[in-house]
């Protein structure tokens, strides 16, 4: 099972697009996607402003609140790092 977080916003179509282009990569992989709004935490504003969306993925189902995984990209989706880190 892979566990993806979205750091995103509402209103976003950077983020909308992000989502939508995940969710076609991975249909065939075990998943969940949490998606965290930035603009309803302080602390993730300050850390992804400006460059949501952020995507993070990790193997493990134990997680710590603010360990997220390893970031894949930002902006736009990565398909070849995503691909990659499902197939580690």
């Amino acid at each position: 099972m892979i566990y993806f977080t979205l750091y995103s916003r509402s209103y976003c179509h950077l983020c909308d697009d992000m989502r939508d282009a995940l969710q076609k990569l991975v249909e065939h992989v075990p998943h969940q996607i949490a998606i965290e709004d930035v603009d309803q935490d302080p602390e993730l504003l300050k850390l992804f402003d400006e460059l949501v969306p952020v995507l993070f993925a990790r193997k493990s189902m134990d997680k710590n609140v603010k360990d997220a995984g390893q970031q894949l990209c930002h902006y736009f989706l990565d398909a070849d790092k995503v691909k990659a880190f499902c197939d580690e």
